[in-house]
């Protein structure tokens, strides 16, 4: 039976439409000579990118013409947009850019769709492991229709730890990074960075990490995989322990049992 058109059944069938024939131009690229242009310093842009931010955004505006979209693409270019109360596609074509490049398998399609400024529905599709990461706001959290859940770990010094250390290679920035990762490791069981804010996000919910934290993003990174880390039972909030603010930059997401370790770990790594 087809969802109701408008219904949110019908805005994630379509969503995964769309991240289905975005992972098919990811897959092909893959094996493939890539044309990488810079964005910055370590940075990068491929053709892919571009290509698959112009079908996913062809398609869903063809279904829902009256939508707002927010792409990493197409925002980078006409600077920043701001998130309104009206349904809004917030779209990251390639997940894991420099991972493509390198033909490293932790790459893929983030689609998520915010309504009156909440993220509500959301798929994230790594089309090199097919994996199909999909949620509903309210209806749970799936792996290729199978359901989720975030880990039942309790203890911080048994837990997996996900981050990344984002574009910016000024001392600085560096320099608190690294900090921050060396006062962490010695109350975790170990770190590990993917490349792909999503796929650590999918992680989570799945219980494959424990624990992940971002500084220096977008919101199309996080639009999707929010969702997905909620509707698992796993908890998404800010580097304070605060609520988490899709257009703030910053992230951490574990599962319950864990979150005020965690914080106080995070807070004692400023």
């Amino acid at each position: 039976m087809m969802p109701e058109k408008g219904s949110l059944e019908d805005f994630l069938a379509m969503a995964v439409e769309a991240a289905k024939s975005a992972g098919e131009i990811i897959r092909s690229g893959f094996y493939e000579a890539k044309k990488v242009e810079h964005k910055g310093e370590v940075d990068l842009v491929t053709e892919t990118d571009k290509k698959c931010e112009e079908l996913i955004f062809n398609f869903l505006k063809l279904q829902y013409p009256d939508h707002k979209f927010i792409g990493e693409e197409t925002t980078a270019a006409c600077g920043a947009t701001e998130l309104t109360d009206e349904p809004t596609w917030i779209v990251d074509p390639v997940d894991g850019t420099t991972n493509f490049v390198h033909g490293y398998p932790f790459v893929c399609v983030s689609i998520g769709l915010a309504i009156g400024q909440i993220p509500t529905v959301g798929v994230v599709y790594n089309p090199i492991m097919d994996e199909l990461f999909t949620a509903i706001h309210g209806k749970g959290a799936f792996l290729n229709r199978k359901p989720i859940k975030a880990s039942s770990q309790s203890e911080l010094v048994k837990s997996l730890l996900a981050t990344g250390v984002g574009t910016k290679r000024d001392k600085a920035t560096v320099d608190a990074s690294t900090d921050r990762i060396n006062t962490l490791l010695s109350k975790v069981r170990s770190i590990r960075m993917s490349g792909s804010c999503a796929l650590d996000l999918c992680g989570i919910a799945c219980g494959r990490i424990d624990l992940y934290y971002l500084q220096g993003f977008g919101p199309w990174d996080v639009a999707a995989g929010t969702v997905i880390v909620n509707e698992a039972g796993g908890a998404v909030f800010d580097l304070s322990g605060k609520d988490f603010d899709i257009m703030s930059q910053q992230v951490a997401a574990s599962n319950p049992l864990v979150k005020d370790a965690f914080i106080e770990a995070l807070q004692q790594s400023e």
